[in-house]
């Protein structure tokens, strides 16, 4: 499920991409939440991290994703390419 979607275009230097915060509510009650990368260009791939973070409440997520920063979704990124490598 999409938390949040960030204004901010993030790019590799190559292609842009819109950053999008998801979470899911784990079989304890606890929420896990990763990045998704949105390419503008439909001819590439979108990305995912792997889980992010760890939460106990849908509330802690909202608060966690609202606060990710350039810097950290720029990071989150880089993290998501490494993984089709």
């Amino acid at each position: 499920m999409v938390i949040h979607e960030h204004s901010q275009v993030i790019s590799d230097g190559v292609t842009n991409y819109v950053a999008q915060v998801c979470a899911q509510e784990r079989d304890d009650g606890s929420w896990e939440g990763w990045l998704e990368f949105h390419p503008s260009d439909p001819a590439s791939p979108a990305l995912s991290t792997e889980a992010e973070t760890s939460q106990p409440t849908r509330s802690a997520i909202d608060y966690w994703a609202l606060g990710l920063e350039p810097v950290y979704l720029e990071g989150a990124l880089a993290r998501a390419q490494g993984r089709l490598l």
